[in-house]
């Protein structure tokens, strides 16, 4: 009689573990659902384009170039301030000497008065708080000798110049630590503005950091062919003025030229002859020389070689001299580029500068092209 037994059910297939089971089954891939959503809802933020980093990168070199010119003016100033500071604290002391010498001989005059008995007239005005009031109200001064008076009027003379000098000195010094504050304040900017451009740098593959030279040879290889061409029209305008020039004088063979103007143009190639010298040192901001130079140091040095002297800052050298239109740019002129005039080079010829570009970069020649053109001015 065959045995009638109840089949074993696994557990496995019992209906509530498989219950489990399909349950476990739809929260894990609910899980790995939504992990994917949210992988996808919220990625890494996408990398920059070349082209976009180069353009931080400029801007970022650019302010600091701006800032650079700032920290110089606010050097300049400073510099200028601590003389001013210097001498006018030495006054006060050679002021002070002098008064503590006439106290002294009032002191003279006082001890012998009291010597000769009661309280001497000179003491008594020492002690007064205000001694033109006791000269009104006692007439001492019909009663004194003119020795007595010489003193006394030395005395007060020396005292009024001492307080009116400790008053400068003490305004001075104020104004010399507004000007070490906005010094300090300039020179952070300065650095927080290249540690970005370096971190932006920094942060490129090697495969992107070739791509960005192919950039800056292309810009550079534009920059050229416009240099070039600004030479060219250069050229043929210089033509036809020497071309006007010989009918004007019946075809003489003069120069032209004054003296005046031959000592301009030996002034200038001088300035030129010295920032060619300074190819190959290195761009470091705030600094003129002798070793490495910021754009405006390099300028002022090269200017100072020929006699000139320049203001420290790229928007004072502006200023200085006679503007002149790019077309009519001679060597020795100086070019001046972006709207915030932070940046200058002396021009070279055929459309080419010497300039001192950026940080990480070396005193060389440029075509002028390179950077939007402000305006130029010839030094006198």
């Amino acid at each position: 009689m065959a045995s009638h037994r109840k089949p074993r059910t696994s557990i496995l297939a019992s209906p509530g573990s498989s219950r489990a089971a399909v349950g476990l089954t739809t929260a894990a891939m609910a899980s790995a659902t939504l992990l994917s959503q949210s992988a996808q809802a919220a990625p890494d933020e996408p990398r920059q384009s070349i082209e976009e980093v180069q353009k931080k990168v400029d801007d970022l070199y650019r302010q600091a170039e701006s800032s650079t010119q700032e920290y110089n003016q606010a050097k300049e100033r400073t510099d200028a301030q601590r003389s001013r500071t210097d001498r006018l604290v030495d006054d006060v002391a050679k002021r002070t000497e002098r008064l503590n010498e006439s106290r002294r001989k009032l002191g003279g005059l006082a001890a012998a008065q009291y010597r000769e008995g009661g309280m001497a007239p000179t003491a008594t005005l020492m002690l007064s708080e205000q001694p033109q009031d006791y000269f009104d109200q006692n007439h001492l001064m019909d009663r004194m000798t003119q020795r007595q008076q010489r003193a006394v009027s030395d005395f007060q003379e020396e005292q009024e110049k001492a307080s009116e000098q400790r008053g400068r000195a003490t305004r001075s010094l104020e104004s010399l630590t507004d000007s070490q504050d906005r010094l300090r304040a300039s020179k952070r900017t300065v650095q927080r503005k290249l540690a970005e451009a370096r971190d932006l740098l920094s942060d490129l593959t090697a495969e992107e950091k070739a791509r960005l030279a192919a950039i800056e040879r292309r810009k550079q290889a534009e920059a050229q062919r416009k240099a070039e061409e600004l030479a060219r029209e250069q050229a043929e305008k210089q033509r036809r003025e020497e071309a006007q020039q010989d009918d004007a004088t019946g075809g003489s063979t003069g120069t032209g030229q004054d003296s005046d103007s031959g000592t301009a143009s030996a002034k200038a190639a001088q300035a030129l002859a010295f920032a060619k010298a300074q190819i190959g040192k290195p761009y470091v901001w705030g600094a003129s020389g002798p070793n490495s130079f910021d754009c405006s140091g390099l300028t002022q040095a090269a200017w100072k070689s020929a006699g000139v002297s320049l203001p420290r800052t790229t928007w004072d050298q502006v200023k200085v001299g006679t503007r002149v239109a790019t077309e009519d740019l001679k060597p020795g002129d100086l070019v001046f580029f972006y709207d915030d005039i932070s940046h200058v080079g002396i021009y070279a010829g055929n459309g080419q500068m010497v300039h001192a570009p950026k940080p990480g970069a070396n005193v060389r020649t440029e075509a002028i092209t390179y950077m939007p053109i402000y305006g130029s001015v010839r030094p006198s």
